[in-house]
């Protein structure tokens, strides 16, 4: 390979604080757009380029409710070039909540003596697993405290405990990790266990809003957390999550500090984050945060489809914090991902006497506590094709490889027909009555977007499925 000084500049960067607010708020302050770069950048992201800081800051900055139904439009028209109407859906698993933190906003804080501090046992594990695998759940992403407990091997551990536990046609197939950022040997460990995707949130990129909210821990450190994926791609875990938590600082910063993220792992990698996650601040345990950066409903929709547009090839998690309302518009702005059936309280998937929340017991309060079915059901009403599909990741398509497949756009071949085979697995297992018959015509209609070849290949697996078999995939 011929030398390139260039690129050694660039991975001399690895490992490096790259977040520069007064940057930030430079090209945000400067950026003044019209009806004609709005459009022109628009137009850009539809060709599948990512979008430049200063191309984001224009349509952060597009205020006229004309041109910002032009921008949810781009959105909407983006994600069905690049994923289809296919929607995955995952569950999280609460594993434990101690925390030596004291984050002001999360109810999981040190501080926090109302909270009630628990660890699932590995019995307890057991049963939390087979309740989800018995509403068809397959893929999972196991969420802990930042705590010494909750060390590398510990959950290395529960990882592997997870994919051993089947029951009946269940098994999980994919397990994410969120759980604190660790050093290139820790990573390596939990990496090693056969993991999905590694979340690390930096909650807020502004370095000094940063500060104030977290209070003591390893988390007050700044610069620890925003390297952490860093470390990450060094221990070879390439893929990985990166999300800000809105409401701690102005939106607008934080959209701009997710795409800077985004710029510099594709810079030192070759590849960006898997996901992006943009969890908005909602209730927790005795916490009483100011309003001064709440986000509200309209910002939040017009942040999640720039966001789409800025990253074309990155998946988007909108989760159960939301609304059933906001999550059914917002779905549509680019969302790739979303869970169902969620309960974060620890031990309640499979105690029916845990089912109403309680804050004690929970990071934050969800806002959509519909079942896993309900939200297919409402997910074929709106012509989205519910995906458990994990093939990606098992045959390898992980980090630069998925790249590989994604950037051209080819990723919709196996998107598709894979998200069809999942759901055909769930109606013979799980769903019954008028689920079913929804369902079914859903594959009927996805069959008919899919080139002949293909469609007759998919045919040929679905019937394997009705069968007996299970985990077909392209």
């Amino acid at each position: 390979m011929k030398f390139n000084p260039e690129r050694l500049s660039i991975r001399d960067q690895r490992m490096k604080p790259f977040i520069d607010p007064d940057e930030i708020w430079g090209i945000i302050n400067r950026t003044k757009p019209d009806e004609t770069r709005v459009r022109d950048v628009i137009a850009k992201s539809l060709d599948k380029n990512r979008l430049t800081l200063e191309e984001t800051a224009v349509l952060i900055n597009a205020d006229d409710p004309d041109l910002i139904e032009e921008i949810k439009a781009g959105a909407r028209a983006l994600k069905e070039k690049v994923y289809g109407n296919r929607i995955v859906l995952f569950a999280p698993l609460y594993i434990g909540n101690y925390c030596s933190n004291n984050c002001k906003y999360c109810g999981f804080r040190s501080s926090n003596k109302e909270a009630i501090r628990r660890t699932l046992s590995d019995e307890e594990i057991i049963k939390e697993v087979s309740a989800l695998e018995d509403n068809g759940q397959k893929r999972l992403i196991l969420v802990y405290g930042e705590h010494p407990r909750y060390s590398a091997e510990y959950i290395a551990h529960t990882v592997k405990l997870v994919y051993g536990i089947k029951k009946g046609r269940g098994e999980i197939r994919r397990v994410n990790i969120n759980a604190a950022p660790f050093d290139i040997k820790g990573f390596r460990t939990v990496g090693d266990a056969g993991i999905g995707t590694y979340q690390v949130f930096q909650e807020t990129y502004h370095p000094e809003a940063y500060k104030w909210y977290h209070l003591q821990g390893k988390k007050s450190d700044y610069d620890w957390r925003l390297t952490s994926l860093d470390r990450a791609q060094e221990a070879g875990v390439d893929d990985v999550g990166i999300g800000a938590l809105f409401g701690l600082y102005d939106w607008r910063f934080e959209v701009l500090g997710l795409v800077r993220h985004t710029n510099h792992l594709e810079a030192c990698y070759n590849v960006g984050p898997h996901t992006i996650s943009f969890p908005r601040l909602k209730d927790a345990s005795t916490i009483n945060m100011n309003k001064d950066y709440e986000v509200k409903d309209d910002e939040f929709k017009r942040l999640v489809a720039i966001l789409r547009l800025a990253v074309p090839y990155t998946g988007m998690i909108l989760t159960a914090r939301e609304s059933h309302d906001v999550r059914r518009e917002v779905i549509k702005f680019g969302v790739s991902q979303i869970d169902g059936g969620t309960k974060i309280e620890l031990g309640s998937y499979s105690d029916i006497k845990n089912e109403e929340q309680n804050l004690n017991r929970e990071q934050f309060m969800i806002n959509d506590a519909r079942s896993l079915a309900e939200v297919i059901d409402e997910l074929l009403d709106d012509d989205f094709m519910p995906s458990f599909c994990t093939a990606c990741y098992r045959l390898g398509r992980t980090g630069e490889h998925f790249m590989e497949f994604s950037v051209p756009g080819f990723i919709k071949r196996y998107c598709s027909p894979n998200a069809v085979l999942t759901l055909a697995e769930y109606l013979v297992d799980y769903a019954d009555g008028q689920l079913a018959e929804k369902g079914w015509e859903a594959i009927e209609k996805g069959l008919l977007r899919l080139d002949d070849d293909v469609a007759a290949k998919t045919k040929a697996r679905i019937e394997r499925i009705r069968q007996g078999e299970r985990d077909l995939y392209f």
